[in-house]
């Protein structure tokens, strides 16, 4: 009598289980960051958090500053341009530039509401300069210059103005925000309502009308 066939059951491979640990490996790095700040973050405090033997980070990502500016590309942190322009930059290219600049600000505005996390970061480098923020400048630094490509290009170049309130812009978002953990109103605003917000992005619309 033959012997009964073995029954196809599903076994976890190797590659799900590496996709597992990298995933609470870069999860564990933004906790860290949050809670203990740049000075606390180490090989050995993620491992930790993220229940991983430390030798995984070293086989998975290379090392610290790898790790760090992997976690900085891939969305936690900062917003991905997908996030931001959508998956159709063609069409978004067809636009009116001041379009596609209130799109962008508006895009902008929700990612780093939706991003607590991000900003308890963005807080502690106010206070903290060492190679760890560094590595997460020069992934904002080329994300603005991707940004300023697909938004504006040539048309920005022809208004220099503009690229100055941009910035001005970019960085009042993230003051206004920073601010919003401690204070509740800033200039007679709540920082914390969504018609504030609102507001503030209407706001963006009618400047860039005019001087777009």
């Amino acid at each position: 009598m033959p012997p009964p066939a073995e029954q196809d059951t599903p076994k976890p491979t190797r590659t799900r289980d590496r996709a597992a640990s990298e995933e609470r490996i870069l999860a564990a790095v933004g906790t860290v960051l949050a809670r203990d700040g740049f000075a606390a973050i180490g090989i050995n405090a993620i491992a930790r958090e993220a229940g991983v033997d430390k030798v995984l980070i070293y086989r998975y990502f290379g090392g610290l500053p790898e790790l760090l500016r992997l976690w900085g590309s891939s969305g936690r942190f900062w917003p991905t341009m997908a996030e931001l322009v959508g998956t159709d930059s063609a069409a978004l290219a067809m636009l009116p530039l001041a379009e596609r600049y209130a799109l962008f600000f508006d895009r902008f505005i929700d990612a780093l509401r939706s991003r607590p996390l991000t900003i308890e970061i963005l807080a502690a480098e106010v206070v903290t300069r060492n190679e760890l923020t560094a590595i997460l400048e020069t992934e904002r630094e080329q994300w603005g210059m991707q940004v300023g490509a697909l938004l504006g290009g040539a048309e920005v170049d022809a208004n220099p103005a503009l690229r100055g309130i941009t910035l001005l812009l970019i960085a009042g978002v993230q003051y206004l925000l920073l601010r919003a953990r401690t204070i509740r109103r800033f200039g007679g605003q709540d920082l914390h309502s969504d018609d504030t917000w609102a507001a503030l992005k209407a706001s963006v619309a009618l400047m860039a009308k005019r001087i777009c």
